[in-house]
């Protein structure tokens, strides 16, 4: 599967660039092209110009200006970000047209975090212009939830986070979802490494993209996760984890392993299968999920029936009814890796919270806005009655 990665705003644009990262590395170590193109779009220059690997061209450093924001951002209102990617849409639109690479492009994928102005608001209307462009590409998102120290911070954080959620799920094939504070509630040491989280995000697509776009014989499974797999499972909110188990050693040349061996062979699977699962980027319930797929990664000679199925009957039993897709991936030595999608989510505690919160902060957020408003009219009526030196 091919992706086009598009990053709107300062998070978004450093998680594209992991992206385009993560494609150097797939060229460099497997031959293989999984991203066709990385754009970062946003408002201030600066951010722009802080990016490592996407293009440094303004042909991909999308620079969206307005008089709403002088260059310095969108003043963290996603309705700004909204009406600003808005009037710019159609030049982003044309740039990333003239750029050649759609015809080999499988699907979108925009990532921003939701807490901002130009990527919380800006994900949504993107997200609509492209499926208004391209219909029989399917358009995906990746929302990045902030810090619990960010929405503690003013409360047009959070505002701004669930009405971005809330139309970039109305607009959007499927969201994964990815949530900063989880990172660090696993490990508090990267509360100031945003570089390395946004790493950890990005990483679980890696094997993901690249089965579907082998082409040796000796790396194409017997079910690949090809693009329809893929797409037949995104659907609502996702989330996608990876995990490693060892194999057990075959030994001094390869003799046959103990009947202990084999055992642990057949487990390898739901151990990387359950730490797949402990490293999802976000706090869900797999029993939410109304599609999940798994993609197995190991050497071909370790993809016995018996591992497939006890890792099948795991996952069945932690996503009651979901539809399940397995694929594999004959690649790599010494370990087995397994990434799991769950998709069609029905509750994401985060989310629902955002929403339980802002449906009270509404009422807030717009009289504060009506205050301004008056205010600015009153200071233009009294200053229309002082005479002007120009």
């Amino acid at each position: 599967m091919k992706l086009l990665v598009i990053g709107l705003g300062r998070g978004g644009g450093k998680i594209a660039d992991e992206f385009a990262k993560l494609n150097k590395k797939a060229r460099g170590k497997r031959g293989l092209e999984i991203i066709t193109d990385v754009f970062a779009v946003d408002t201030d220059p600066a951010d722009l110009v802080g990016l490592r690997t996407i293009k440094p061209d303004p042909q991909h450093r999308i620079l969206i200006e307005s008089p709403k924001t002088s260059g310095g951002g969108s003043v963290q209102m996603s309705e700004i970000g909204a009406e600003v990617t808005l009037e710019n849409s159609n030049r982003v639109l044309d740039t990333i047209r003239a750029a050649g690479r759609l015809f080999e492009t499988d699907a979108f994928l925009l990532v921003a975090s939701v807490i901002g102005g130009t990527g919380s608001g800006g994900m949504p209307v993107m997200a609509q212009a492209l499926k208004d462009c391209y219909q029989d590409k399917p358009v995906y998102a990746l929302a990045v939830l902030p810090f619990q120290d960010e929405e503690a911070e003013e409360e047009r954080n959070t505002y701004n986070a669930a009405i971005s959620l809330k139309s970039i799920s109305i607009v959007a094939d499927a969201v994964f979802v990815a949530d900063n504070q989880h990172y660090v509630s696993r490990d508090s040491t990267l509360r100031d490494k945003q570089a390395r989280i946004s790493e950890l995000m990005v990483a679980p697509f890696y094997d993901l993209l690249c089965a579907g776009e082998e082409e040796k014989a000796r790396h194409i499974g017997a079910s690949m996760a090809d693009f329809g797999n893929i797409r037949e499972t995104l659907t609502g909110w996702t989330a996608i984890g990876c995990g490693q188990s060892p194999l057990p050693s075959r030994g001094l040349f390869g003799r046959w392993r103990s009947f202990r061996s084999k055992a642990a062979e057949r487990h390898a699977g739901v151990q990387a299968a359950e730490s797949a699962i402990s490293q999802l980027p976000v706090d869900c319930q797999p029993a939410d999920a109304e599609r999940a797929l798994y993609l197995v990664m190991a050497p071909a000679a370790e993809m016995k029936p018996e591992m497939f199925q006890e890792l099948g009957g795991f996952l069945k039993s932690v996503s009651r009814g979901a539809v399940i897709r397995s694929c594999d991936y004959p690649r790599g030595r010494g370990a087995l890796n397994v990434t799991v999608l769950l998709s069609g989510l029905s509750s994401i505690e985060r989310i629902k919270g955002y929403y339980d919160i802002v449906g009270g902060l509404v009422r807030k957020v717009k009289t504060k806005q009506a205050e301004a408003e008056k205010k600015a009219r009153a200071m233009e009526a009294a200053a229309r009655k002082i005479p002007s030196l120009l």
